[in-house]
């Protein structure tokens, strides 16, 4: 079935959304482990209660995004988002007022049942953009992500260093803007004619999960994606203690270092993705970049001074273009139906991982956090990652050798 047509403007609808959605996202991110410090005594504490309120919004988010998926199938995008948006500003502003750990871990569960935004999001692209334009499309999606971490940690590294609480409620505000927006000038992108009415049938995540499995030519990428989101977010719940403790940086130097990551994003998906693409293609594109993520993070761990780490970022170019490569090769093998069914597959499996990493990540911090701030070990969590990264790397490799062998043409039993 092919996509919607006379819908020009949609894409640039979405991506606004996206956009003002990681700006809002982004500008908590260097301050949201410094406000959980402010209930703690000591950095084995902070590091463990980081991980979680870092664990709670993942386990909510876990249950919740098939659930948000499908729905979106069954009733659109559209409606799915705007809960979305009205759950980070509750989020938001709710973390803010937060006065015990408590209230923290309560608004983060509430938050990631009602929020699968980017879940949605690659649903909507997905269903108004032929097969063989996603790739570039979700590199459009992914620069967007890459700008609202360009403009949102520096905002919030700059409000946070005033006072801790501000970023929270320009967060919340941006959420209260994107649901504005959402309701007044965001079209749907689901046709009634599209919509999958059997779409809440499998609802629980494991159902989900094994939809995936289910997608033909996808297969081993499940275990790739997930290892890959896995390392991504021990990076994300890593980062800014990890930088605390080798670098002593607080949030105005985390969100410069953010804005830089989201600079790289937004210059390699947003202008170089499609000429990559064109050369090496999909798969092979995937391959290079796994390997460039497993030797950055490395980098990032044997770093001994902070200008390091930008030089880091700077080369891990190819980095950037796994998630948009591998998340086309998935969309293209799912039916146009089930387009909210597999993104919010994709989004659980991407909570699972969120689950699983501040149980790594956080404790991996915990235990090196007594050391000497030069000592090699300190970079434990960003081992872990280059590890995970490298595991993926061959599973990739593997899956994309198997593929090309099924997808070659057997020799006929008279040749030779």
């Amino acid at each position: 079935m092919q996509p919607p047509v006379g819908r020009p403007a949609a894409m640039r609808f979405i991506l606004v959304t996206v956009l003002i959605d990681m700006m809002a996202i982004g500008l908590i991110v260097p301050v949201l482990p410094v406000l959980v410090g402010g209930f703690t005594a000591n950095p084995a504490e902070q590091a463990f209660w980081y991980g979680a309120v870092a664990f709670t919004f993942g386990i909510a988010n876990f249950f919740s995004s098939p659930v948000l998926g499908a729905l979106s199938d069954r009733y659109g995008r559209r409606p799915v988002l705007l809960l979305g948006f009205c759950g980070f500003a509750f989020s938001f502003f709710a973390t803010a007022l937060a006065t015990q750990l408590w209230v923290l871990v309560a608004v983060r569960l509430v938050s990631g049942a009602l929020q699968a935004n980017a879940a949605v999001a690659n649903a909507y692209v997905a269903d108004i953009t032929p097969p063989q334009d996603r790739a570039k499309r979700f590199g459009q999606l992914g620069a967007m992500f890459g700008i609202g971490f360009i403009l949102g940690p520096v905002m919030g590294g700059l409000l946070g260093a005033i006072d801790i609480h501000y970023p929270f409620f320009a967060a919340g505000t941006l959420a209260l803007v994107n649901l504005v927006y959402g309701y007044f000038v965001l079209p749907e992108s689901l046709p009634a004619e599209r919509r999958n009415k059997d779409s809440m049938r499998s609802l629980n995540p494991v159902a989900a999960l094994t939809h995936l499995g289910s997608l033909k030519g996808v297969g081993g990428l499940i275990a790739v994606s997930g290892l890959c989101t896995l390392a991504q977010f021990v990076l994300h719940t890593s980062w800014v203690l990890y930088t605390g403790l080798r670098f002593d940086w607080g949030p105005r130097e985390n969100g410069w270092s953010l804005f830089t990551v989201g600079v790289a994003s937004a210059i390699v998906q947003g202008m170089l993705l499609q000429r990559l693409l064109k050369r090496f293609g999909a798969t092979r594109l995937a391959t290079i970049g796994l390997v460039s993520s497993t030797l950055a993070n490395l980098g990032w761990a044997l770093a001994t001074e902070g200008w390091m780490m930008y030089a880091v970022i700077g080369f891990n170019v190819f980095g950037f273009t796994v998630a948009a490569a591998i998340q086309s090769i998935v969309s293209n093998a799912a039916d146009p139906r089930t387009q909210g069914q597999t993104m919010g597959a994709m989004a659980a499996l991407t909570s699972m991982t969120a689950v699983v990493a501040p149980v790594i990540g956080a404790p991996l911090l915990g235990v090196v956090s007594h050391l000497p701030h030069n000592d090699w070990r300190v970079g434990a969590p960003f081992f872990f990652c280059s590890a995970l990264l490298a595991v993926a790397t061959v599973v990739a490799m593997r899956h994309f050798s198997r593929q090309t062998l099924l997808t070659t043409p057997a020799a006929s039993p008279s040749a030779g």
